[in-house]
């Protein structure tokens, strides 16, 4: 389970993805699985959480790290490159943004 600290020493993604309510669950399907069968596996993950909005029009996943390069070298495989082609195909538009914790309340 993510855990959210400002003194953490982990990378935070959060992405963003936009899409039809018709395409939601089939992209939520596609992230699921690549979470699942791929991306979890990879070295330096911690965690992951998705969230959908109640007009199925967006999806953000929220997902935590060890390093930013650990991140960085799971996008750049080929695996994740072909699943994004994929993802893509299923929405408007997706973006992943590192950020830094600087405040949290518990």
């Amino acid at each position: 389970m993510p855990k959210i600290s400002k003194d953490a020493t982990y990378q935070t993604v959060i992405t963003t993805f936009e899409m039809t309510p018709g395409t939601c669950q089939d992209l939520l399907d596609a992230l699921t699985d690549a979470y699942e069968s791929f991306i979890s596996k990879q070295p330096g993950f911690i965690a992951a959480g998705l969230h959908v909005n109640d007009a199925q029009t967006r999806i953000a996943n929220y997902s935590q790290w060890e390093r930013r390069e650990d991140f960085q070298a799971m996008l750049r495989s080929d695996e994740m490159r072909e699943r994004n082609r994929q993802i893509n195909q299923l929405c408007r538009s997706f973006e992943p943004v590192m950020y830094d914790v600087v405040a949290a309340f518990n």
